[in-house]
């Protein structure tokens, strides 16, 4: 088996993130064009990510919010994004770093991404039962390398405000021949030589 001595998986993670970072710095200085709307879904345990302890109470695992109407004082650097949104009724300061995304949708124009957690479930359990004492901390300077690239969905999610979007399958091909078969999820390792 060939070694990817480039990384190409880490390389369009990080230009994926860029791509997320480019049009939030947009929207924080002119705001949202037309019917553009945001769902941003983040690793809650994430380093780096801000949230009170009532948010983060609810929220243990990830959270989904929505710019779209209702969110204020937008500010994007090149780590990371602030914003102020309402929590059933409460005003929340939010400070979540890009590497912290999980999900990005446009719903209005069907675009979506997905994004490879940085946040292990196995170092997050060996934490909690105090076992990660003795390995040296995760470095979440870049992305940890995936068994599996994520896929890039065709399609949107669709989602409430403030819950997690369900997740995303591609649809089944039409039996018959001639039918128009819906928008399909492509795996790059669809296209690797084995």
């Amino acid at each position: 088996m060939t070694v990817d001595y480039i990384r190409y998986d880490i390389l369009t993670q990080d230009a994926m993130r860029s791509l997320v970072q480019t049009v939030m710095a947009d929207a924080a200085t002119k705001g949202l064009p037309g019917e553009h709307h945001f769902f941003v879904s983040f690793d809650t345990r994430a380093e780096g990510v801000v949230l009170s302890p009532r948010l983060k109470a609810q929220y243990p695992k990830d959270m989904t919010i929505v710019l779209q109407h209702q969110f204020w004082d937008l500010t994007v650097t090149n780590e990371r994004f602030e914003v102020g949104l309402s929590f059933s009724g409460v005003p929340e300061r939010l400070v979540v770093p890009f590497l912290a995304i999980t999900g990005f949708a446009d719903p209005s124009v069907q675009f979506v991404l997905q994004f490879a957690s940085v946040v292990d479930d196995d170092e997050t359990a060996e934490e909690a039962s105090g076992e990660s004492a003795a390995r040296p901390p995760a470095r979440h300077d870049r992305l940890p390398t995936p068994t599996e690239p994520p896929p890039i969905a065709a399609n949107p999610v669709a989602a409430q405000p403030n819950e997690k979007p369900a997740a995303t399958s591609a649809e089944k091909p039409a039996d018959k021949a001639g039918e128009p078969t819906s928008a399909e999820v492509v795996r790059l390792d669809r296209f690797r030589k084995k």
